[in-house]
């Protein structure tokens, strides 16, 4: 199971020789007493908050000066990714991020007005977000729900926060694995669509697990199965897809940090650094397993590679949902 024990794991790779150490401060004394921006492209209260304060908190400890949170939402998460390839190198302004604006948004735009491979310095993936598919109680089981679904095609109806979400994209993806139509009735967000299972309107939906964490553990939402590798330590009894047989049916929704391209090596080096010593931090275990966050590999090259795979994946899945740039 993925838990503490996991992320845990990880104090091996603070082995490496720190760039940022002794002084509390970065190469060549960044910040320079300066408040640097730590821009996130959703609205403020989700998630990538609780990422961010992780990174922050660390940051802080490594490098002293003052690290803000600057809420930049809007147009699938690239108005904030956009800001951030435009602005100075300087290290003032970084980026907290997802694959939304890495390698989904670029299915949806024509004129993203970025490269998501060439106009960041990429310096590492933070955490992946545990996800669940969640029903009405009045289904008790996968097989159930897609027995049900093929009996009656079109009868069964999931939610989503939007056309070519990660929710959406995960279930045609199962629905092409398993050979059934289903109904698809886009929310505003997970809130909403929750609301409407929760109501029997609506059966189910693949959900991020903070939002759903609640009223699974309290029995008014069912979860069916977990798209990840191994179960998830927090609710050890949800099957994965793999024990249903839907073994390449796997999530692919993650947080990363970046920065503007030509950001200086030595303080490139320093952040990845921080970023390993920040997600290994005492403080840090509750609200990482209380939102669900799993660890990823840690490094650039990491982040550039998934960004590479999500790409690839991606460009099929939106295809088959139809979705063309706007």
């Amino acid at each position: 199971m993925l838990g503490r024990r996991h992320v845990l794991g990880l104090v091996g790779s603070l082995a490496l020789p720190s760039v940022a150490r002794a002084q509390g401060r970065g190469p060549d004394g960044w910040p320079h007493g300066r408040t640097v921006s730590v821009v996130i492209p959703f609205t403020p209260g989700g998630g990538t908050d609780v990422v961010a304060r992780v990174v922050m908190d660390g940051f802080t400890e490594s490098f002293g000066g003052n690290f803000v949170m600057e809420h930049r939402p809007g147009a699938t998460t690239t108005v904030g990714a956009r800001h951030v390839a435009r602005a100075r190198p300087d290290g003032l302004t970084l980026l907290v991020g997802s694959n939304s604006a890495f390698s989904q948004a670029p299915f949806a735009y024509r004129n993203l007005g970025y490269d998501p491979l060439t106009d960041f310095t990429h310096l590492s993936l933070l955490f992946a977000s545990a996800y669940l598919l969640v029903a009405n109680p009045k289904w008790q089981s996968f097989g159930q729900m897609i027995d049900a679904a093929k009996k009656a095609p079109g009868s069964i109806s999931y939610g989503t926060w939007g056309v070519g979400s990660t929710a959406h994209l995960l279930m045609l993806d199962m629905n092409a694995r398993t050979g059934t139509e289903m109904l698809h009735v886009p929310f505003g967000g997970p809130a909403p669509a929750l609301t409407e299972i929760l109501a029997g309107r609506v059966d189910m939906m693949f959900t991020t697990f903070a939002p759903a964490r609640g009223h699974v553990l309290d029995g008014r939402l069912k979860a069916l199965a977990a798209p990840h590798e191994e179960r998830l330590a927090a609710v050890p009894n949800v099957p994965t897809t793999a024990e249903l047989g839907l073994k390449d049916l796997l999530v692919s929704a993650w947080w990363c940090l970046a920065a503007p391209p030509g950001l200086s090596a030595p303080l490139a080096a320093a952040l990845d650094d921080s970023v390993r010593r920040a997600v290994v931090r005492p403080a840090a275990q509750k609200p990482i397993e209380d939102f669900g966050l799993l660890p990823l590999p840690l490094g650039p090259a990491a982040f550039v590679e998934r960004i590479k795979k999500d790409l690839a994946l991606n460009a099929d899945l939106m295809r088959r949902a139809g979705i063309v740039p706007e």
